[in-house]
C-alpha cells in the first residue's frame, strides 16, 4: 500500500480542504511521526469560523491540529532517545532555546515559539507530521492514543494548578467548564482538593462538570454582576474558596474571581 498523507487543510475562513500534501523526511533532531489521534482544540474551531486570532491571521494554506498522539515511524539524525515504533504524545511548540526566558526554564514564554497549527505553522491533521524530538514524549502502555492527544491540555491544567498552590484540604473556584475548565477541575481533584465548585453560562457543560466529579456546579445568568455570582458561591461553599482558577478571559468572570476571594 502506497503511503499517503491525506491532511485538513485550511485555505481562508470557511474554506476546510482535506487534501494529500508531500510527507516530509525528518531533518536533524526531529522525528517523523505517523499520526494516530488529534485532538479538535478551540482554535482550530476559530481559525475555521473566523480565519484568524488576533494577530494571527491565515494568509495561506495551513493544516490544522496540535493536540496529537502517534507512532514515531523515520528518526532524524542524531535521536538517540526514541526509536521507530515508540507511541508518543507531542508537545506542539517548541522555542529557540537561546533566549533568557528558554534558558531559565521559562521557555512556554519564548517569544519566538514555533507553535503547530498557528500562522504560518502547519499542524497536525495529517498522516505524517515531523517535529523536534526533544518535544515527543514516550506514552507508556497504559496510556491510550486518545489519552495521549489530550496531554497538552491537561498540561494546562497541571501548570495552573501548580501556580496555585493547590494541595490537600483547598476548596477550589474553577471558572469556566469548558475543556480546559473541566482539566482544572480533573488536576484540582488528583492535587487533593476536597471541594471544587465551577461556573459556567451553558448547563450541559455543567452536567459533563458533574459526571467529572465537581462539587458543586453554579450556572451564571447573563444578568448577574460579578458581586452576585461571587456571593452566590461563597452561598454554596459556605466560604470563599482557597483558591480561583479563572479559564474563561471574560471580564465579568474575572471579576467573579477576584470578588469571592477578597
Amino acid at each position: 500500500m502506497v503511503a499517503d498523507n491525506l491532511s485538513a487543510v485550511l485555505y481562508k475562513q470557511d474554506d476546510l480542504r482535506l487534501e494529500q500534501r508531500e510527507i516530509s523526511k525528518p531533518g536533524k533532531g526531529e522525528v517523523q511521526i505517523a499520526v494516530h489521534s488529534v485532538g479538535i482544540c478551540g482554535s482550530d474551531v476559530h481559525y475555521l469560523r473566523r480565519g484568524r486570532i488576533g494577530d494571527f491571521i491565515v494568509t495561506g494554506p495551513m493544516v490544522l491540529g496540535h493536540e496529537t498522539s502517534g507512532t514515531i515511524s523515520a528518526l532524524g539524525e542524531g535521536v538517540a532517545h526514541l526509536k521507530v515504533g515508540d507511541r508518543v504524545a507531542v508537545e506542539p511548540g517548541y522555542p529557540c532555546r537561546m533566549c533568557d526566558f528558554c534558558k531559565t526554564g521559562r521557555y512556554n514564554l519564548c517569544a519566538e515559539m514555533k507553535f503547530a497549527a498557528t500562522p504560518p505553522y502547519h499542524g497536525t491533521l495529517c498522516r505524517y507530521y515531523c517535529h523536534p524530538a526533544d518535544f515527543c514524549f514516550k506514552l507508556p502502555d497504559s496510556v491510550s492514543f486518545e489519552e495521549g492527544a489530550l496531554l497538552e491540555p491537561v498540561s494546562v491544567g497541571v501548570h495552573a494548578c501548580r501556580r496555585a498552590g493547590i494541595t490537600m484540604g483547598d476548596t477550589v473556584l474553577v471558572c469556566g467548564a469548558g475543556p480546559i475548565g473541566l482539566v482544572n477541575l480533573l488536576v484540582a481533584k488528583a492535587c487533593g482538593a476536597s471541594r471544587v465548585a465551577i461556573t459556567d453560562l451553558d448547563e450541559k457543560r455543567l452536567e459533563m462538570a458533574q459526571k467529572l466529579g465537581a462539587d458543586i456546579t453554579i450556572q451564571v445568568q447573563r444578568e448577574q454582576t460579578a458581586k452576585e455570582v461571587a456571593s452566590r458561591v461563597r452561598e454554596l461553599l459556605n466560604k470563599a474558596p482557597n483558591k480561583v482558577i479563572e479559564c474563561t478571559g471574560a471580564e465579568s468572570s474575572v471579576n467573579t474571581g477576584i470578588y469571592v476571594s477578597t
